[in-house]
């Protein structure tokens, strides 16, 4: 096998270090992998949008989609695929290798390619056909708390979206994560960390990286609109709020975050323990609010 490490700067070991550690799931719903001639080899494969071309004109034209998902994602998909063969990367998921490359922000090769290809498939299921309106439920609710109403929602997510300088993403996600303070570690989030958050990425980034549950997004590169809007983001912004938001997907992301979230801090929970057992004492924990550098609007 290709080894991966001549791509870290001489730190060598990292991105094993990281594949090991990972508390990530595959989403096959986005890709699936097949076995290549010879030897088992990841092999991602460009899932098609979960609607036809045309179903979400007018607001979207299929021209544009057929650019978009036919020509940039295709490139994301293929040549990621051509950096990862024959290296550590080859078999794991997507997610495990969004997160191995971003190293800590210090970006390995495969990164864009693979950050982007997760991205546009996240994206391409946040909408639907006859989309838009309202959330209701347990997400609307949250929606109400966390920032004081869904008027108040959306202007912050149309914000955030419009004034991502030059190419990015932004998003709403759900914020379950653990606090990094040094070397220490709290592993239970307080009530605060549990809520829901608007934030916005530069190019390739996406919130998993900040152990974030992505639940929303909209892509503001000038390929995503350019050919039906131009330069007029803001209008590409409303539509989509308006008339192609799937709030139905974003309510099942959201309940799979939070029992996602609720599994691993139990997991968390049992693994202090037994820590404490060994050590015959407390592990000291420590809590930073503002220990977050992600930007949110």
């Amino acid at each position: 096998m290709k080894s991966f490490g001549v791509l870290m700067n001489d730190d060598q070991g990292v991105v094993e270090k990281w594949l090991y550690n990972l508390e990530v799931e595959c989403n096959e719903r986005q890709y699936v992998r097949r076995a290549g001639s010879g030897m088992i080899s990841a092999k991602f494969d460009l899932k098609p949008p979960p609607y036809p071309m045309d179903a979400l004109e007018p607001h979207m034209s299929s021209q544009t989609f057929e650019y978009h998902w036919g020509k940039h994602h295709r490139a994301y998909v293929d040549n990621l695929n051509k950096q990862i063969v024959g290296t550590e990367l080859d078999n794991c998921s997507l997610e495990e290798i969004v997160l191995a490359t971003y190293n800590n922000g210090d970006l390995l090769p495969p990164f864009n390619n693979a950050a982007q290809a997760w991205n546009h498939a996240f994206f391409w299921e946040s909408m639907k056909p006859g989309g838009g309106g309202e959330p209701s439920g347990e997400l609307l609710d949250l929606i109400n708390r966390d920032f004081g109403s869904f008027e108040a929602f959306v202007k912050e997510f149309k914000a955030a979206a419009a004034t991502q300088f030059a190419s990015g993403w932004a998003w709403l996600a759900y914020k379950a994560n653990k606090l990094n303070v040094g070397n220490a570690v709290n592993p239970r989030p307080s009530d605060e960390d549990r809520k829901l958050v608007v934030v916005k990425t530069p190019n390739a980034v996406n919130p998993l990286v900040w152990d974030y549950y992505p639940l929303l997004t909209i892509d503001v590169w000038e390929h995503a609109y350019y050919l039906d809007f131009q330069n007029r983001r803001p209008d590409y912004i409303s539509i989509f709020m308006e008339n192609l938001v799937s709030w139905e997907a974003v309510s099942s992301r959201l309940e799979s975050a939070k029992a996602h979230a609720a599994e691993r801090e139990a997991k968390e929970e049992g693994t202090e323990d037994d820590d404490q057992t060994t050590d015959g004492g407390p592990v000291e924990m420590y809590l930073d609010s503002d220990s977050d550098d992600a930007e949110s609007t």
